[in-house]
């Protein structure tokens, strides 16, 4: 090695060094400064500024606090890092449910914004911090989301949260520093159901006995429908799932009339992915309005929140997540398009198709709900049922209001380029059956 090279690296080696002494000093820690600071207020100290360097977007300060926490500065530091970064990870689920997030969304948000590691890790996070509520003081649905993630306490204690994990020590810490800089940083969201820990157990009742059951025979025939490849088959399947959900929906607004049951609307939000999300919350917008509920789109988290009374809120999630698989169906089975000069133009036609599909899928499912209460004032023996949907009209109308106020706004419509894919779409949507309506064939 030449005398120069030599300089260069001693060179490197005296300003890493430099580097590494003022960072130490940094967290407080540093020879004839008086009382030494714990271990625990250094890693604290670390933790911080290592969020910091990730807020300020300072890569080069991240990696050096990385590098801190990664390697062994002293006997058990990486187990007390590991116990500290478990620990916030934990208060900032908390906090992350006070602020309206619930375990799905909040795992799919980390996925979106950072990969599937991160969510991963918030997904343990997750587990972990259930641990601390009796299962009955947890509601059915932040129950069932839970149980879903699939993910448990397998590592043993906090300190052993990040040791436990294949991947090398760096690489974790990175990762868990950027996950809590997420989570520190979330925005807040209406709070659509009760926090784990405050749930009251629920009573068993005969509407909620008869909601089960038929809500069973919904979710049975439409998958059913989604996964039979014929398609006279799924039409029939799909037009009594239908009928089941209107005439459940009506029977419910009458029951609750005449029981003097003042049920109240509530809130759902359900995902809206990429890609062509525009048209998908097209999509959801006119199966929410169709079955008495608003949908309000969140584009940059990539969710809709449906505001409606319950029964109806069940009916308009099962009915657009088949209407949107039988979208999908008929939009890949058109195959890719090309224009004159062999340029590919498939993602304006799906586009295209998308958009078409969900504005006349509104249009009959307007129709059907309009059908199915002409038929329920018929057989509503004297009991006068349009008063009855024009209060609850307005009363998720006021509903809308109290969640969103004035910062609610609605985003454009997506944009059609596509010819071809437009009148696709329409031809595909005049194929679905509805609330037990032929298909429109002319």
């Amino acid at each position: 090695m030449g005398k120069a090279s030599r300089n260069r690296r001693q060179k490197r080696d005296k300003d890493r060094q430099r580097r590494r002494a003022e960072r130490t000093a940094s967290l407080g820690w540093s020879p004839g400064r008086g009382r030494v600071p714990s271990q625990q207020e250094l890693v604290v100290t670390a933790v911080d500024a290592a969020v910091d360097a990730v807020c300020r977007g300072d890569q080069r300060s991240l990696g050096e606090y990385l590098g801190l926490l990664a390697t062994e500065q002293a006997p058990g530091w990486m187990q007390a890092v590991s116990r500290e970064i478990a620990g916030f990870l934990r208060l900032s689920v908390t906090a992350g449910w006070r602020h309206g997030w619930q375990p799905a969304e909040l795992v799919r948000h980390v996925g979106r914004e950072l990969g599937d590691t991160h969510a991963s890790m918030a997904a343990d996070v997750i587990a972990d911090e259930m641990r601390g509520y009796a299962a009955a003081t947890v509601g059915d649905r932040w129950a069932a989301q839970v149980s879903a993630l699939g993910s448990e306490v397998w590592w043993g204690s906090a300190a052993e949260f990040l040791g436990a994990r294949t991947a090398e020590a760096l690489a974790t810490v990175q990762v868990a520093i950027e996950l809590l800089h997420l989570l520190q940083h979330l925005p807040v969201l209406e709070r659509l159901c009760p926090l784990p820990g405050t749930a009251r157990a629920a009573v068993s009742s005969a509407i909620g006995d008869a909601d089960t059951r038929i809500l069973g025979k919904i979710r049975a025939l439409l998958a059913k429908a989604e996964s039979t490849e014929f398609p006279e088959e799924a039409e029939a399947l799909s037009a009594r799932a239908q009928e089941l959900m209107a005439k459940h929906s009506i029977d419910h607004a009458l029951l609750a009339a005449q029981s003097g049951n003042r049920d109240k609307p509530a809130g759902r939000r359900l995902p809206v992915d990429n890609p062509y999300e525009s048209p998908k919350a097209t999509l959801l917008h006119a199966v929410a309005q169709a079955n008495r509920c608003r949908s309000v789109w969140q584009k940059a988290l990539g969710i809709s929140t449906v505001i409606g009374f319950p029964s109806d809120l069940d009916a308009v999630e099962l009915l657009f997540t088949s209407l949107l698989v039988q979208a999908n169906t008929a939009m890949l089975r058109e195959g890719t398009k090309r224009d004159a000069y062999g340029r590919s133009r498939t993602r304006a036609f799906r586009q295209s198709f998308l958009v078409a599909y969900a504005l006349r899928i509104g249009e009959r499912l307007s129709q059907a709900t309009v059908h199915a209460e002409q038929e329920a004032v018929v057989t509503s023996s004297g009991q006068d049922l349009l008063p009855v949907l024009k209060v609850r009209h307005q009363a998720v109308d006021d509903a809308v209001d109290e969640m969103f106020g004035d910062g609610l706004v609605y985003d454009r419509a997506a944009r059609v380029s596509d010819e071809e894919g437009w009148y696709s779409g329409l031809a595909a949507a005049d194929m679905a059956a509805l609330h037990g309506r032929e298909q429109v064939t002319a």
